[in-house]
């Protein structure tokens, strides 16, 4: 049996399952038919991890086909899509380190395509980074990883880094946290300070990961330099080793992470606001081109903000605009603030339109489905 793991959007409160949802192992958990009751048994759900046949997926796909008669397709699959499988692949290509074969080979697949990926569309890139699902909290430590590896591949682009060294920068963020990610995990939904006992084990996280990487074959010294030295920071200061001179790749995959954790959601604490993240970043890297290139590339409105207009509406923006100030916008709500069924582009250039300030009531962002946002369905 072939299991794929399941993200939110395929399981439907009160929807019959079109197949059987079982646990990492196999197990049945819920059988074709049966109905997910409520928010909290999904949510449940989705902390636990959840996984299907994928031969009953295709079987039921198939079914759809035929359903939908000749001449008739299903919905082809967008790439927000493909970003919410990228976390399902990584989950369980770090779970087969020293299980299966052939990881480095695997690793540099995963990373191939999530380069590709981001290349393809930045902007809806950066949009799954801002616009984080609250629920897979328990998943802080791999989604963490995803995400600072698209910043730091964002940025080494913008500082004119050679594809092969962007790669190499890639495979290092994607397992940097081998080592830690179900306690990162942990952290983040519960909201609490790490123990003693956890402080010991985050700051051998970066040898640790090394070791394992080394035992699966990692040979690329480069990517395991980056790694080890994630954490340290030039002039001494950092963890594990209080290193005072760090590899260019540790520092650049530093600013990322830590980039990324400042405007990331985790339980209790708020992120910062990209204005926020980005000053502080800068400020604490001493005005580095790196973490400018970060700032750069996300923008002061990055795609996935929840913004005010002069107009009254409130909008998700959507692409970067010519201007960092004068981002493109998805307007989600009437003048009057009002939830509206269509959501209408505006340019934050154009006069009427500019932003004015930050939408605070998320909610009502979490209900439209990003694919309306971007004009991909009506």
């Amino acid at each position: 049996m072939q299991l794929l793991k399941l993200v939110a959007h395929q399981l439907k409160i009160g929807v019959p399952l079109p197949f059987g949802v079982r646990n990492e192992d196999g197990k049945l958990l819920l059988a074709c038919s049966q109905v997910v009751a409520s928010e909290a048994q999904l949510e449940a759900l989705l902390e636990r991890g959840v996984y299907a046949d994928i031969a009953e997926i295709k079987a039921w796909q198939r079914a759809q086909q035929e359903r939908a008669g000749p001449g008739q397709s299903q919905r082809s699959l967008t790439l927000f899509d493909t970003w919410g499988q990228m976390g399902a692949r990584l989950d369980r290509l770090l779970r087969s380190l020293g299980n299966e074969p052939d990881f480095v080979a695997r690793t540099e697949g995963f990373a191939n395509d999530f380069i590709a990926l981001v290349d393809r569309d930045p902007d809806v890139a950066i949009y799954v980074s801002i616009r984080q699902d609250e629920r897979r909290l328990s998943q802080y430590g791999l989604m963490h990883s995803l995400h600072a590896a698209l910043a730091a591949q964002l940025m080494a682009r913008r500082a004119g880094w050679p594809a092969e060294r962007v790669a190499t920068l890639v495979k290092a963020a994607l397992t940097m946290n081998i080592a830690t990610l179900e306690l990162q995990g942990m952290l983040a939904v519960r909201g609490e300070r790490p123990t003693e006992a956890q402080l010991v084990r985050i700051r051998a996280h970066p040898q640790q990961a090394v070791d394992r990487l080394r035992a699966a074959g990692v040979s690329d010294e480069a990517w395991l330099q980056t790694v080890l030295e994630h954490h340290e920071q030039p002039g001494g200061g950092g963890y594990a080793q209080g290193l005072t001179e760090v590899c260019e790749l540790a520092v650049a995959l530093r600013l990322a992470d830590v980039f990324m954790a400042k405007i990331s959601l985790r339980t209790g604490r708020t992120p910062l606001s990209m204005q926020e993240a980005a000053k502080q970043l800068f400020q604490q890297s001493n005005g580095s081109a790196l973490a400018a290139a970060i700032i750069k590339e996300y923008g002061i409105y990055p795609p996935g903000d929840f913004v005010q207009l002069a107009s009254g509406e409130l909008a998700v923006v959507t692409r970067r605009g010519p201007s960092a100030h004068a981002p493109v916008v998805a307007a989600i709500t009437d003048r009057a603030g009002i939830p509206v069924v269509r959501t209408t582009p505006r340019d934050t250039g154009q006069p009427g339109y500019n932003i004015v300030g930050r939408g605070t009531d998320q909610r009502i962002v979490a209900r439209v489905v990003p694919e309306r946002l971007f004009g991909l369905v009506d």
